[in-house]
């Protein structure tokens, strides 16, 4: 037989592209429209409908970047259609079939019901069927001109980012509002026409079923009457039938098809526009699920509910009903997508304490999974914290993204710092935004790493990142595809089902241990380093705050807690840690806000915090406040810029120059050495330190090299420049040596101080001051820098003498081993890494951490010494300059703190990391005579202190074991003890714990977390 496959294919391809699509719509006519552009900022539908229109033509332009320009379109239904089924389809000028990222909008009818979004690939809405002839339509159409910042895939810069650069010309040129008869036969004939040649071209050359196939489109074509497509629709249909007829092998891959619409809070668009994007695609999703009985939505992020329960009551009610039919999954259980490495261990506990609550109390469903299939990597700290919030499984899809290794597991169980074990899935997919093409549903089961043990995987499908969601056409091939012949099985379904049937098919599936880590994006540990600064001075504050506000409540009478101020504050934060903001990877007006609502926060922070120490008393004199869960013998700097050193418990407060026992020795400077009888630090004349010896350890030298150098680095990644950084940024580099000045700026014997100064690049120029304080070995670098560059890098390099197996960084509610080897791939590409406050590099006998307060990104290498053996440098990432999609990120002015640490064990680094991020409190204040909780014990370090959300006045407290070993303590209570339980996340009683007195006792395991409710007696 002849190969005539080119012939038939090129055929089908013709006729399905251009006679059978063009007569998907049978007839149309066009809506009257009239515009009206609202001037600046989205106005609501009242304003709007009452505003003046004028009459607006097709094939004109509209819409400047980020307007909103509202249609009046006004129609009549011909009498003659009578019994077809009728839509409106509007094209506002659509740029390629990406939804999310162009404009989009969502029409009301008008009295104000949204009705249905429309975008690229979602164009109608429903009108009626079937038709009764002479209907009048009447909408009012919110338009959003936002601009395409993917135009040019992220290869040259855009002042598109902001309002304030994009200037005003229109973007779009509107080219279709119709209503139109939808020819349902055509229509189901461009669906069986997509499923069958998409599965064709994936089957095999010598498969006899791409054969069947072929011949099968090839016969079913001469059925097609090219004068009457509509006539001949069902014919050719029908010559289909038997080819999507023919059931699956009994062996095909199973997909659970789960509705998904990844809506990111905040990315190419601000977040006043995701407002906008969650309604457009839940009054989409609430239309789908009417119109499809078997339909089912997942959608996380409980803040994206709430922003549509406040701006839209009618969706939100269409949302309800959805969940109450078991159409409509709310799943995450936390309060945004948030990132998953960068966020505090209290902020991921409140992520998800706000998001279970919110669906339990809108909804009655109590979430069972995390669902965050876009974040750039996760800490090994989610197995714990998401069983403790009550879940059962975790999903990603992520890891799929890495440049270098193949994760070994589709299916498995995820296994936390503490032992905690979580059972997970990634589905083989690939994407969280399927949309049942052949392509994919073959990816899926070629790509399956449990084939032969295991028999389904998840696939969430709808188009997505911007919203948009799934559609009546992807609903079509799912059922196409649910039991069709060289193809996997499709069935839609809630996730939970699945999870619940992948794990009683493969209960022994394999552990994977420790953080999950994305070999790509490694770039978000630092670009946009204010909003980083902003996140980690928001949760210490939020800390500080809930602490004395606590304090307060149960030792100033008349004081009330600040419930509701303090859980709108977190959840100012929380939003913020969504997985394009806290990683830096959104347009500038995205982090020009975020920089806006953290110094917001700090400012109503800081209120709270000084009204409860005010409320304990104003008449004790002047005392320092301690909110860090170790006791600090500390020198302090006064309103009058005086210095005093004193000594204040963990969690409590203590008389300005309070002390116990011997006064520390004095600092010393002489020339360029800080001595203060712990450490000796030398600082060279182009201002590195070119000695740091340890006082204590004989005098030990710690460094195997020039401390504290400063390295610009050329980075260029091949892609994505605010979220990668690609390997050989390492190649090309300046040290920077030139210092213009090296001046003792402080001589006291409390603080020794030396300031550091260098201009260097494009007109950069940074001030670091190298202090050592009394009593004290952590050496301290303020730094001011004024950045100028672009497409630079900037850290700064230790390196010291020890060699370390291993490093260990700060993450939520503990740390992580990462091996300073690069024996394999796995290790080599982890070249770049994210800690919290602090890296440890250890060996027997000795250490050195690392501290900083804002940064996340670091990474650490080893060096050959000369005389044999080996030294470990760490690196801290302190700036980059990106400038995509944000051509000014990180220009300007950025202020932190890092330090270094000699003979620094764990308990140290964790101690001072906490010390550098809650700077003593100076106030004057009665204080209270003992703190509200206090432990006695090594290794058990409290997390949080608050009053119970539930307003009961109950205490609760939050502790974990942060060396990494078993740990016994005492928590001994400020206030009478009535009782003690022990809570879930959400501070519910899992069960009583033992009490003595005002004491509690408590054992954890390693890295484990807890959390208590206190009773509070009567005195």
């Amino acid at each position: 037989m002849h190969d005539e496959r080119r012939r038939i294919e090129e055929r089908v391809q013709r006729l399905h592209d251009q006679r059978v699509k063009a007569a998907i719509y049978a007839a149309a006519v066009p809506f009257e429209v009239e515009a009206w552009q609202a001037p600046g900022e989205p106005v609501p539908f009242e304003e709007a409908a009452s505003a003046p229109y004028a009459p607006f033509a097709m094939d004109t332009p509209w819409g400047p970047p980020w307007g909103t320009t509202w249609f009046r379109m006004r129609g009549q239904v011909p009498a003659e259609w009578a019994g077809r089924r009728v839509e409106a389809v509007i094209d506002l000028g659509f740029v390629g079939d990406w939804p999310g990222n162009q404009a989009e909008a969502l029409v009301h009818r008008t009295d104000g019901t949204p009705l249905k979004a429309v975008n690229p690939l979602n164009q109608y809405v429903a009108i009626a069927d079937p038709a009764t002839g002479g209907e009048r339509i009447d909408y009012l159409v919110e338009a959003a001109s936002n601009p395409d910042i993917l135009a040019d895939d992220f290869a040259r810069t855009t002042p598109m980012g902001d309002v304030r650069t994009a200037g005003d010309k229109p973007l779009y040129t509107f080219r279709r509002a119709d209503i139109a008869i939808l020819d349902e036969q055509v229509w189901h004939l461009d669906l069986d026409l997509q499923v069958l040649r998409e599965l064709m071209h994936e089957l095999g050359e010598h498969d006899p079923r791409r054969h069947e196939i072929l011949h099968t489109l090839d016969r079913a074509m001469d059925l097609l009457d090219l004068d009457d497509v509509s006539g001949s629709a069902a014919d050719v249909r029908a010559a289909l039938k038997p080819a999507l007829s023919r059931p699956a092998n009994a062996s095909a891959h199973i997909v659970s098809g789960v509705g998904h619409a990844h809506i990111d809070s905040a990315w190419l668009w601000p977040i006043r526009e995701t407002k906008r994007k969650t309604s457009r695609t839940f009054s989409n999703v609430t239309s789908l699920a009417d119109e499809y009985d078997d339909f089912v939505f997942a959608c996380s992020q409980a803040q994206q509910y709430e922003w549509v329960r406040d701006n839209h009551p009618k969706i939100w009610a269409r949302i309800q009903e959805s969940v109450k039919k078991g159409q409509w999954a709310p799943v995450g259980g936390m309060w945004v997508e948030a990132d998953g490495n960068l966020p505090g261990g209290e902020a991921v506990a409140r992520q998800l304490i706000h998001g279970k609550r919110f669906f339990i109390e809108h909804f009655g469903v109590e979430t069972k999974g995390v669902w965050l299939p876009d974040s750039f990597g996760y800490s090994a700290a989610y197995p714990q914290l998401a069983k403790l919030a009550g879940n059962e499984w975790f999903l990603t899809q992520k890891i799929s993204w890495n440049q270098t290794n193949k994760f070994p597991h589709h299916t498995f169980w995820w296994e936390g710092i503490d032992g905690t074990r979580i059972f997970t899935h990634f589905p083989p997919i690939d994407t969280y935004n399927a949309g049942f093409t052949g392509e994919e549903m073959a990816l899926a089961s070629r790509n399956y790493q449990e084939k032969g043990i295991a028999t389904r995987s998840l696939a969430p499908f709808g188009h997505g990142d911007g919203g948009g969601g799934p559609t009546r056409e992807i609903m079509e091939r799912a059922r196409r595809l649910a039991d069709l012949e060289g193809s996997p099985k499709v069935v839609v379904e809630h996730p939970d089902a699945f999870f619940a049937k992948a794990r009683e098919e493969y209960p022994d599936a394999p552990v994977w241990a420790g953080e999950l880590y994305l070999e790509l994006h490694r770039a978000t540990y630092t670009s946009q380093a204010r909003t980083k600064q902003g996140n980690r001075r928001s949760e210490h504050r939020l800390r500080e705050a809930e602490l004395w506000a606590t304090t307060a409540a149960l030792h100033a009478p008349g004081y009330a807690y600040p419930h509701e101020k303090l859980d709108r504050l977190w959840k100012t934060v929380l939003l913020h840690q969504f997985h394009d903001i806290l990683p830096g990877s959104s347009i500038a007006w995205v982090h020009r806000e975020a920089e806006a609502e953290y110094a917001r926060v700090a400012t109503e922070v800081e209120e709270l915090t000084a009204e409860a120490i005010t409320a304990l008393g104003t008449d004790g004199g002047t005392r320092v406040f301690n909110t860090s869960p170790a006791e600090r013998r500390e020198v302090v700097r006064t309103a009058d810029g005086s210095l005093a050193h004193t000594v204040v418990p963990a969690g409590g407060s203590a008389p300005l120059g309070a002390g116990t026992g011997e006064a520390p020795g004095p600092v010393t400077v002489t020339g360029r050495v800080l001595d203060n009888g712990l450490v000796r630090v030398e600082v060279a004349e182009d201002g590195t330190l070119s000695s740091v010896r340890d006082l204590r350890a004989g005098g030990r030298e710690v460094l195997a090299g020039q401390g504290n150098l400063l390295r610009l680095h050329t980075d260029l990644p091949n892609n994505w420049d605010a979220w990668d950084v690609d390997k050989h940024y390492k190649n090309r580099y300046t040290d920077l040596l030139d210092a213009s000045s090296v001046t003792v700026v402080e001589q006291d014997p409390l603080l020794g101080a030396i300031r550091v100064e260098r201009s260097f690049g494009n007109g950069s120029h940074i001030t670091q001051t190298i202090s050592l304080r009394a009593g004290s070995p952590r050496i301290d670098f303020e730094t001011d820098i004024d950045w100028h560059e672009a497409e630079k890098f900037l850290k700064a390099g230790f390196p010291v003498d020890i060699r370390a197996a291993h490093s260990s960084a700060e993450i939520a509610f503990g740390h992580i081993q990462r091996p300073t080897h690069t024996n394999t791939s796995w290790e080599a590409a982890r070249f770049e890494v994210s800690g919290h406050r602090w890296v440890h590099l250890g060996e027997p006998g000795y250490g050195v951490a690392v501290i900083n307060d804002s940064t996340y990104g670091h990474d650490v290498s080893r060096t050959v010494r000369e005389d044999g053996g080996t030294t470990t440098t760490v690196r801290l990432s302190l700036v980059r300059a990106p400038r995509i999609p944000d051509p000014g990120a990180d220009q300007g002015r950025h202020r932190f703190t890092y330090a270094l640490l000699p003979g620094a064990t764990i308990e140290d680094a964790v101690a001072e990391g906490y010390a550098l991020n809650l700077p003593l409190r100076v106030a004057d204040s009665a204080g209270t005579p003992e703190p509200v909780i206090s432990v006695a014990g090594a290794g058990v370090t409290i997390e949080a202190v608050k009053l119970a959300d539930d307003a009961s006045g109950d205490v609760v407290v939050r502790v974990y074991e942060s060396r990494g070993g078993r740990a016994q303590a005492t928590l001994r209570t400020g206030f009478p003890l009535a009782g003690a339980q022990l809570t879930d996340l959400l501070e519910r009683p899992l069960s009583t714990a033992g009490t003595d007195g005002d004491t509690v006792p408590v054992t954890l395991r390693p890295f484990e977390i807890q959390t208590l409710r206190l009773a509070v007696g009567s005195r």
